[in-house]
């Protein structure tokens, strides 16, 4: 169990301000100067295609032989009376509607100016509840559909959408790529008893999960309207990465997707769950902020007081009369680390069950094919943010001294395998326990670990970030800068991650097409399912060196109790303890 509600909230606000930086960094290169008039890029083309509201417009890319719809409605905007209800289906159009530019991405702090020294603003919109369809530009019909959930603590959208070329993949790997937007913060998971029914209509409703209802209603659209666009609705991986890849376990454990996806990728996910009590306690907390805020009264104690005579419909007319806008400002660490701390992901019943480890124990959760994986050196993007690393980063020590490199090095590797054990190897046991169970795969992704000597990636930023979370996402997409391509490309390294980036989206491809990544003919090692027999294959290892893939099964399956019988052997070990016993990275030892 987790020790305390606010100790966790104080674990995930390192979480956040790391990925905050990260996606500073990932932003940080100058944009391409301008061409000139001569060199101006075709006119477009524009393409049509039916969808159930209506026609869609979209564009053909010659460059790279796609096809694109972007800014897609998948639901009626979620404002006025549909805030904090299940998504509604999109109205019925007359007209063409042009969607050739991503739509406004949801309410959230964004580093608008990509300057670590000045503060996140509030950016989007409640009408938010888009998606953005690519595909080859050929007359191919039945494609795999390959379905991307960002990342970015379910607070912001990270990467961008609108940085990530998904067209590099769909061109390559003939395939359609969806990705989506949906709800964030306050608004994607929002849990107080003044906004539930009681009714057996609004069981979803009242789950307060509205995050993953925009995801299952996305899912519901492509189901209906993917055809439309060459892609094969009975062929659906949903694919995410951090919270989207939390969110992926999620969408196998919901009792309402069944029939709605038919393959699953999780990239550093696991199971990050909250209850709906927490989620009214946290609400109690924003509505006494805003009281405060608004100057009704001069501190939370006294709103307390308030609150406490305010009626359900009362709290409720309330909370519907503010702004998003307005809901994010009562978080305090939103203008200096843009993630916001909330629990999300409520055990509610109806969405999710109540448990879901007893769930997946139980056989009962959607049996398909599913990727799983991690990255070597995940904790090393958090951890470079801890108290006591970020001093050593800022006066260069931690590179300096080989002492403090050990160190850091060291609670990276225990916190790291933690999630391992939390994301893949404990999830991948529990389902191949059960009966039906299609085959399970897992990866470990090691490009970039090696530390100062050693890493592919130049130094400082081979110790620094090494294999860290995020690190993989270009690799998945083929491209060069949607993730941390920026900070850890360079011509030097091109070979060999090239060659990774087309290995991985090899795989991934024709698990998308077949449940099975090994295509016949592609001269890549074997990726060999994952077993629950001692020494049987457990992970595939991605790698390369400077010049080529280095790829290989391993037998190694990771558990808690393995890390901390490796934890009492080492010769540090005081040092490193409190690192793993605070892990944010990690799952009770019960499951």
């Amino acid at each position: 169990m987790r020790k305390n509600y606010f100790l966790g909230f104080r674990k995930i606000a390192l979480f956040a301000l790391a990925a905050m930086m990260l996606l500073f960094a990932s932003c940080a290169t100058k944009p391409a100067t301008a061409p000139e008039a001569s060199a101006r890029a075709p006119e477009p083309v524009f393409i049509e295609r039916q969808t159930a509201e209506g026609i869609v417009v979209g564009e053909i890319n010659k460059e790279n032989n796609t096809q694109s719809w972007k800014g897609v409605p998948y639901a009626k905007p979620p404002v006025g009376e549909l805030r904090w209800k299940e998504p509604q289906a999109p109205d019925k159009r007359t007209a063409p509607l042009k969607t050739t530019a991503f739509s406004n991405v949801c309410p959230q702090y964004v580093d608008h100016d990509r300057n670590p020294n000045t503060p996140w603003i509030i950016q989007g919109n409640e009408d938010c509840l888009y998606l953005n369809i690519w595909r080859p530009d050929t007359e191919e019909k039945n494609l795999p559909v390959f379905f991307w959930i960002h990342g970015g603590g379910n607070s912001i959208q990270w990467p961008l959408l609108s940085n990530t070329d998904s067209s590099v993949l769909a061109g390559k790997k003939n395939m359609v790529v969806v990705t989506v937007n949906y709800r964030l913060g306050p608004m994607g998971f929002f849990n107080h008893p003044a906004l539930k029914s009681g009714s057996p209509e609004d069981k979803k409703s009242d789950s307060g999960n509205f995050a993953l209802l925009d995801i299952i209603q996305a899912l519901n659209w492509v189901q209906a309207n993917i055809g439309y666009f060459g892609g094969n609705a009975q062929n659906i991986t949903v694919v995410g990465e951090s919270a989207g890849a939390f969110n992926i376990i999620s969408l196998i454990a919901s009792p309402l997707t069944e029939g709605l996806f038919h393959r699953a990728v999780s990239q550093s996910g696991g199971v990050r769950v909250s209850t709906p009590e927490k989620g009214a306690m946290h609400a109690e907390e924003i509505l006494a902020r805003l009281l405060v805020k608004s100057g009704n009264v001069p501190d939370e104690k006294a709103a307390s007081a308030i609150i406490s005579q305010m009626s359900l419909p009362e709290i409720a007319s309330y909370l519907k009369s503010k702004s998003a806008e307005e809901f994010l400002e009562t978080y305090p660490e939103g203008p200096t680390v843009g993630m916001i701390r909330i629990p999300n992901t409520f055990l509610d019943g109806t969405v999710l069950p109540l448990d879901i480890y007893k769930a997946f124990k139980s056989g009962k959760y959607n049996k398909v094919p599913v990727i799983l994986g991690t990255n070597k050196e995940e904790a090393k993007l958090f951890l470079r943010l801890d108290k006591t690393f970020s001093p050593w980063t800022r006066d260069g020590s931690l590179f300096s001294d080989p002492a403090k490199g050990e160190l850091y090095t060291l609670a990276a590797k225990y916190q790291s395998d933690g999630w391992k054990v939390m994301g893949v190897d404990n999830i991948a046991r529990i389902f191949k326990t059960n009966e039906g169970q299609p085959d399970v795969f897992a990866y470990q992704f090691l490009w970039g670990a090696g530390g100062l000597k050693d890493s592919v990636i130049r130094a400082p930023f081979g110790l620094l970030l090494g294999a860290c979370h995020a690190m993989e996402i270009d690799f998945v997409f083929g491209t060069e800068k949607t993730s941390l391509g920026p900070y850890a490309f360079i011509p030097k390294n091109r070979a060999g991650r090239v060659a990774l980036s087309e290995a991985m989206m090899d795989y991934w491809a024709h698990f998308a097409r077949t449940g099975n990544p090994n295509r016949e003919g592609s001269g890549l090692p074997l990726w060999q399912p994952w077993s629950n027999a001692k020494g049987a294959p457990k992970t595939i290892l991605l790698d390369a060196d400077l010049e080529n893939t280095k790829i290989e099964m391993s037998n190694q399956e990771l558990t808690n109790v393995d890390i901390e019988k490796a934890l009492r052997a080492e010769a540090r070990r005081k040092e490193i303890k409190p690192f793993w016993d605070n892990s944010l990275f990690r799952t009770d030892a019960k499951h």
